[in-house]
Parts: C-alpha cells; structure tokens; sequence
C-alpha cells in the first residue's frame, strides 16, 4: 500500500509514488486539469490536488490532505481531515470502468475489532481513540464507499479506516444515503459505462457550521447534514449534480426531492466544489438547475 499524508499550507509530512487514471478532454490521462484555471488548488505539495474530484482545499493549518493509494501507485480516495475537530470533512474520488470491475468481496476481518482500522500513518493525537462509534448508537457511516472499491483488496480495506468514516443513523445510513450510493454507482455503469467516462465525487458532512453539527460526549461530531456532489463528464460533456439531506432515519428511495444544483450546495456547505474545472466550465456546471430525466431521479 502507498500512502500519501500532506499538511495544507504546510509541510510536506510524507511523500509515496504519484499517479493516477482518468479520461477526459480537458485533463490529462491522471484526471487532473491540463488549462488555466484561477481558483485551482495550488499543486506545490501534491500534483494530486489537480484532480477534478477534489473541491477547494481548507489552506489552515488545522487540515491536512491524506491521498489513499495502492500499490500500483493509483489513487483509492482522497480525505481531508481536520486535526482540531478530529473528523474529516469529505472523501473525494472518481469512478470509471476499470475501478469499478468487482473482483474481491467486502472486507471482513477475523477479529471484528479490526474492522474499522485507524489510518497507521495518522497520529493518535488526531483522532479520538478509542473508537468513539462504540455504544454511540451511530453507524460507522463509509464516505467512500465500500461498495464502490471492490476491484482489489487493498482498495477495499483502505475504505475502512476511520478517516472514510463519519457517524449516521441506521436507517439513514441503510437507507436513503444507501440509495444515494446506489444511484450514483448506477450513473457509473449505465449502459454499460456509456452513460459516463468518469464520475468525480467528493462526499461528506457538515463539520464546519456549528448549527449544523451535535458533539458526542466523546467529542465525536455528528453532522446535521450530508451531501455529495457529482461531475460527469461525457465525450467532454460536463454535467453535475449535487445532493443535500438531513441526518436522520429516513428510507426514503424517491431521491428528486435532496438533489440541489452545485452553487446551492456550496452555498449550504460553504465549499467550493470542482474548483480544478476551467472557470467557464465550472461556472456552468454550478449554475445549472437539477435535469431529472437526465440523472433519472424520481
């Protein structure tokens, strides 16, 4: 495993092997932007930033950027994580055909308080130890999905280290966040992956806007609100899409009712999604009002 961890605005803390894959006409074959762009992230630390997944970085120095990657050097998701709060604020990553292709089964360890491994490049002082899920009453809510990294074992179990997770309800966390994963996962292969070269995607929780979180007695923080944003990109077609709901238990499977455009969920997040983008592009795509036949909500 290659494990990439940086300190925004900081120091590089430790370096591994770059690379990764992606198709689109304005990117080269890494996924990151090839043009002008004035609100890009700065790539003096990582030329990973570039990714069009990535939203803006926080440059505090309370945030660092840790980029999950296998052994052949491909990037599995991306975290950032703020060390006061001791909680990420998004994963990030694409989807495409290649990474996509199941191969192994979902990670189970033999000793089941393994299952959520903290990230060993993480410094304890970081993170709440011991696991705060415990006896919380919450899930361990996967950001990147599980489901969604299942063409090897090492992309698999790097989904499971507690940096991809934040706490949900059960019946949120098995219910409409799950048929949110399941929608956007069928975005991914519709018609046979023709529906979509690449979908960029960077999901999280609200952590930042003291009315929208509650603290555990733990200190864990609870989001009130979760979201994901998503860029397709199509024989250089961009489209996006952002989702927005509320923490609580909810089956709901009729999803037109939380998708938002990409300004109204900055707006509501206060982070600036797909900031990599060509101005005119990414002004376009955040502008741009829900189309439900296209993204077949309901």
């Amino acid at each position: 495993m290659k494990k990439i961890l940086f300190k925004t605005g900081a120091f590089l803390l430790l370096l591994g092997a770059l690379h990764s894959c992606s198709k689109d006409d304005v990117v080269d074959n890494s996924g990151k932007n090839t043009q002008g762009e004035s609100n890009n992230n700065p790539t003096t630390i990582s030329k990973d930033y570039a990714r069009l997944e990535f939203p803006k970085i926080k440059n505090t120095t309370n945030n660092k950027i840790l980029i999950y990657k296998t052994s052949n050097g491909e990037v599995n998701y991306c975290v950032e994580w703020d060390t006061n709060k001791k909680t990420q604020r998004w994963s990030c990553y694409q989807m495409y055909r290649s990474n996509l292709i199941r191969r192994v089964n979902r990670y189970y360890p033999s000793n089941y308080t393994k299952q959520y491994p903290y990230d060993p490049s993480l410094p304890s002082y970081f993170t709440i130890t011991p696991d705060p899920y415990r006896g919380s009453g919450f899930d361990h809510g996967h950001i990147c999905p599980s489901a969604d990294r299942l063409n090897n074992k090492e992309a698999q179990y790097q989904t499971f280290y507690m940096t991809n997770m934040q706490p949900q309800k059960h019946d949120f966390n098995s219910g409409v966040w799950l048929e949110m994963e399941n929608k956007v996962r069928n975005w991914a292969t519709k018609n046979n992956y023709n529906f979509a070269d690449t979908l960029y995607v960077c999901k999280g929780g609200t952590i930042d806007n003291s009315a929208q979180y509650t603290t555990t007695g733990k200190g864990m923080i609870v989001p009130t609100y979760f979201f994901m944003a998503i860029l397709r990109v199509k024989n250089g077609v961009y489209n996006a899409v952002g989702f927005w709901v509320k923490h609580e238990n909810n089956k709901d499977n009729r999803l037109a009712k939380y998708a938002v455009s990409i300004k109204e969920l900055e707006e509501k997040t206060g982070i600036d999604f797909f900031c990599n983008l060509p101005d005119n592009i990414e002004r376009t795509i955040e502008a741009v009002s829900v189309n439900n036949n296209l993204w077949d909500l309901k």
